[in-house]
């Protein structure tokens, strides 16, 4: 499998391409273990629970109309629809798949910079509905 360096991520929130604000991005998908070691084993054994995903994004910051502040701002404690993906510009594939879901933005700090330094902002989005996160190939 070849490496790739990353330039041309997509992410989009609610229907709204913010690919070029964005300077990082997170996407974490997990399993709760859940303990089931029972008497007489010797060491711990565990089985997958219930899925989760969230995703953290870094984002440069716009106060523009239809940009990052107006935009997400509302959408605090909203189920809204994410996708992301390596790059925006290649087919959605097997090499390039899309991840989906539902999520609710938990934190929007509009403000959080120092003198002298880009505005950034970092929104933290959870799964919302009980749906674990989609992996699309097509």
């Amino acid at each position: 499998m070849a490496s790739i360096v990353l330039t041309d991520a997509f992410v989009s929130i609610n229907a709204v391409d913010y690919s070029d604000h964005v300077k990082q991005v997170t996407l974490n998908f997990s399993a709760e273990l859940q303990d089931s070691t029972a008497m007489g084993n010797t060491s711990r054994a565990r089985k997958g629970g219930l899925k989760d995903w969230s995703m953290d994004i870094d984002f440069f910051n716009d106060w523009a109309a239809a940009q990052i502040d107006v935009n997400l701002f509302p959408l605090v404690g909203v189920q809204t629809a994410i996708k992301a993906r390596s790059s925006k510009t290649a087919a959605i594939s097997a090499t390039n798949p899309e991840y989906r879901g539902n999520g609710i933005i938990d934190s929007y700090p509009p403000l959080s910079d120092a003198v002298g330094t880009m505005a950034t902002t970092k929104v933290t989005i959870k799964g919302s509905d009980g749906v674990a996160l989609t992996r699309n190939t097509t």
